[in-house]
């Protein structure tokens, strides 16, 4: 039985309820209509049969609402040909074509499309390239690059083998009595989730570019991979003139690419380490 076929059963048993009971009121109140409603529908049975009923049941579109298919098309390429404009923009660059449409419009279009944020209109503009092998414009281009500097600062970075991208982090451990305070570089290869640390009673660029020398790129040569970027967040101990700063020397000859995160924004660095560092990973630590 079809939607429809079920509605006019319904609309039927109201008018057949109504007269078996011979009371208007309780026919509607069991059924759920009002007696409008009834009135409505034993008027239509009586002229039309169920046919009529079956009509009124059909939601017809109204069309004077719609958006001319010449803007829609318009205001849908738009938004793939640039992407980054926001709906004011893109209303007014579309009334440069003589073409009359207002922002709340070009938002009621993109979402009927799935296109109302930034990130859905790169994913619907990465998909025509990959189906249709688009040669980008300047302004595509750019709005791609801009998502993926963003996802880079967000720590959303795609990694796609071992060594493809590390994560180094400096976690406070505590106060020994005798030594003071106690830092524990870590780093995470982010494709296997493999985590080398050490503790230090300092943090600094030496300790950090220390962790790389003596545990982290050993390792990887021993398993002949060669690690390609390190993500970090923008603490001193990572950040810093390459001329005088140990950290960024030691990048530079090992030519390893540098990536970096907001500092002190545990949100942002837990997508790679999680808070307490590697204790998340004990059949993987090396220390």
């Amino acid at each position: 039985m079809t939607t429809d076929q079920k509605i006019i059963k319904n609309k039927l048993g109201l008018l057949k309820l109504a007269q078996t009971l011979g009371n208007v009121s309780e026919a509607c109140k069991v059924i759920g209509y009002s007696r409008d409603s009834f009135y409505r529908f034993k008027e239509l049975y009586e002229t039309g049969g169920e046919l009529a009923l079956q009509e009124i049941s059909r939601r017809k579109p109204n069309l004077k609402n719609r958006v001319d298919e010449r803007i829609e098309n318009a205001v849908v390429a738009f938004a793939l040909d640039k992407p980054a404009y926001g709906q004011l923009r893109v209303s007014n660059e579309l009334k440069k074509q003589a073409l009359s449409v207002s922002a709340a419009t070009v938002r009621s279009i993109w979402m009927r499309h799935d296109l109302e944020t930034f990130k859905k209109r790169l994913k619907a503009l990465q998909a025509k390239v990959a189906q249709e092998n688009l040669i980008l414009t300047e302004d595509q281009l750019k709005a791609l690059e801009k998502a993926k500097d963003e996802k880079e600062a967000h720590g959303e970075i795609e990694t796609e083998h071992p060594g493809y991208l590390g994560a180094q982090d400096t976690y406070y451990v505590g106060t020994i009595k005798g030594i003071g305070r106690i830092y524990q570089q870590t780093f995470i290869d982010t494709y296997t989730k493999l985590a080398l640390v050490k503790l230090y009673d300092r943090k600094n660029a030496l300790v950090a570019a220390d962790l790389l020398n003596d545990r982290v790129l050993p390792f990887f040569e021993q398993q002949d991979v060669r690690l390609l970027r390190i993500l970090t967040d923008r603490g001193t101990e990572f950040c810093g003139a390459r001329e005088h700063h140990e950290y960024q020397l030691y990048l530079a000859v090992e030519d390893i690419e540098h990536s970096k995160t907001k500092a002190r924004h545990p949100h942002v660095e837990g997508h790679l380490i999680p808070p307490g560092g590697p204790k998340v990973f004990p059949h993987l630590v090396q220390c």
